[in-house]
């Protein structure tokens, strides 16, 4: 309920008025004068009758929000969180990244610690501290296939290419075999790094409604498209995943029309029984990308690429070598390490766990059908009423401590849908979870009520 009667002593306060407004807040929580669910006045009604300006009262709720204390639900207005909620106190600020949650009790710390010293003490261990042979030493390289036969994609080491991360491998392949100007065909929504590259590089994109084979024919017979970007499997940002039937035909159209295939499978070995890759289908046409960043640790800043072919491999080698020089040599070869000794599935494993019982805990508490998500996967794709106002609800996820970017962030085009794409992973723990999936769950509640605290 609205606690109208409820209004700030300030007679006695000293400083700041918004400072006093907002300690007050505190101490009415603290008292039980305001409870969980209960709407703080309205801010122009505050203002009036504390005699105070609006941007007074705007920065007292600002500073309670960043405390932890309420929520604001836009016109719906401000409430005071649960007392478990307050309790856990403001948690710490996210990167903005899309990042493998941290496994409580996993072996990623102790692995890397003790593959890292067998590295360094075993005999010509000076090696791994020098420059890299373009493109990776081969033991990397032949890591590289052992991976891509882990999703039914043949290759050579002579066609693997290690670079610093799924970033740089875009780059480099940007580079290697697009020019001003080309036609990239993509989804309605795409990953933002690979949208401030393809800008920077002068790309024309083409957002299809769906990434399906007849709207990438339809494109080719309009013009021609150079090359199709897609995360096949939990698309981020929507979640979505292609089926066998649709890579089929999808890889098909790419043959007859001659699209090359911007394969990022960045979460595709996350999937319990991952499907087999575009590139697998059309491997003269696909570029496949595989990172340890997404479903190990971004700290890893390894990927493996499969290029087409061993010249086009060669020209990756030397994009890499003039954007980034080399991966790092230690993670590379701890990474090496893993894939020989088994610990790259075992770790892989862990992530996959956390993400699925993490994908539990939003299932429990979001209401049903209000999202999408991979079973696998660690973020949601929430779609918003006509109301829902995304720099919001993302501004105080932040707060809780998730991070919560807003449709447009992945536009390639004119598409502004109202959505969100929330991570449930990074250094947000399984509390932490709970904490943003609750507030997320007040936002996509009927206006005016809290789910569970009234």
């Amino acid at each position: 309920m609205i606690k109208k009667d409820w209004i700030p002593n300030l007679d006695r306060a000293g400083g700041p008025k918004y400072l006093a407004i907002a300690d007050a807040v505190s101490a009415a929580i603290e008292s039980g004068e305001l409870r969980a669910g209960d709407r703080l006045p309205p801010q122009r009604d505050l203002a009036a009758r504390l005699g105070v300006d609006l941007t007074t009262v705007t920065k007292a709720y600002d500073r309670a929000r960043s405390r932890g204390l309420i929520v604001a639900r836009g016109r719906a207005g401000s409430f005071v969180l649960p007392q478990d909620m307050i309790a856990a106190g403001p948690p710490p600020r996210d990167t903005g990244m899309n990042m493998p949650p941290e496994v409580e009790g996993g072996s990623l710390l102790a692995s890397w610690e003790r593959t890292t010293s067998a590295l360094l003490s075993a005999p010509g261990a000076g090696g791994r501290l020098h420059y890299a042979p373009a493109g990776g030493c081969e033991a990397d390289r032949i890591a590289g296939t052992r991976i891509f036969e882990r999703i039914g994609l043949a290759s050579h080491p002579d066609e693997v290419v290690v670079t610093a991360g799924s970033q740089n491998a875009l780059h480099a392949i940007i580079g290697a075999t697009l020019k001003p100007g080309d036609t990239v065909a993509c989804g309605p929504y795409v990953y933002p790094g690979f949208l401030a590259l393809a800008r920077k590089a002068g790309l024309k994109l083409a957002p299809m409604a769906r990434i399906e084979a007849a709207e990438l024919e339809a494109l080719c017979r309009k013009g021609k498209i150079a090359a199709l970007y897609l995360v096949p499997t939990n698309d981020n940002p929507t979640t979505a995943t292609l089926k066998a039937d649709e890579r089929a035909a999808i890889a098909e159209v790419a043959r007859r029309y001659g699209v090359q295939i911007i394969e990022d499978d960045a979460y595709g070995l996350l999937d319990e029984e991952p499907l087999a890759p575009l590139s697998s289908l059309v491997p003269e046409l696909g570029w496949y990308i595989a990172t340890s960043s997404k479903i190990i640790s971004p700290a890893l800043r390894v990927a493996h690429v499969r290029a087409p072919s061993l010249r086009q491999a060669m020209a990756l080698a030397a994009q890499v070598h003039d954007n980034n020089v080399m991966a790092p040599p230690l993670n590379a070869a701890l990474l090496t390490c893993w894939v020989e000794d088994g610990r790259y599935d075992r770790l892989v494993a862990e992530t996959r766990a956390e993400a699925m019982r993490r994908q539990a805990i939003a299932a429990e508490i979001l209401p049903r059908a209000s999202y999408a998500a991979h079973p696998c996967g660690y973020h949601l794709w929430v779609p918003l009423g006509t109301d829902g106002n995304a720099a919001q609800i993302s501004s105080a996820l932040a707060g809780a401590g998730m991070t919560a970017l807003p449709a447009d962030s992945f536009s390639p085009g004119e598409t502004r849908a109202p959505a969100l794409r929330v991570s449930l992973g990074g250094a947000i723990d399984v509390s932490g979870v709970r904490r943003g999936l609750t507030m997320l769950s007040i936002f996509l509640s009927s206006a005016g009520s809290m789910p569970g605290v009234i």
